[in-house]
């Protein structure tokens, strides 16, 4: 549960998640991964809500491609899956084994 948990806030929970787990390495994978790819999708929104009309229609089609990455992600999560998005999953992999977890 805690691995669903670490995806609920996107990126703010991936961080509390990471620092609060030590042991457990599912869950860690998945705060680490949770942080991966949800702050580059909230920086490039961010970025994109600057730019007018098209800035807002990408910023949008953006929105709803995290929305169901999230809820795939807190699928895969409850399932037991230790799936990873492509080169978030493996940047999460490289991070947590840096840190001395994989």
């Amino acid at each position: 549960m805690e691995a669903v948990l670490a995806y609920v806030l996107g990126w703010v929970t991936g961080v509390a998640f990471l620092l609060i787990e030590k042991e457990n390495k599912f869950v860690r994978f998945h705060a680490m991964q949770s942080i991966a790819v949800f702050v580059p999708i909230t920086i490039a929104s961010f970025i994109l809500g600057f730019i007018p009309v098209i800035g807002a229609v990408f910023s949008t089609l953006l929105s709803i491609f995290g929305l169901f990455l999230w809820l795939f992600l807190m699928f895969q999560a409850i399932t037991g899956s230790r799936y990873k998005v492509p080169y978030a999953g493996d940047f999460a992999e490289k991070q947590l084994m840096n840190m001395g977890t994989k």
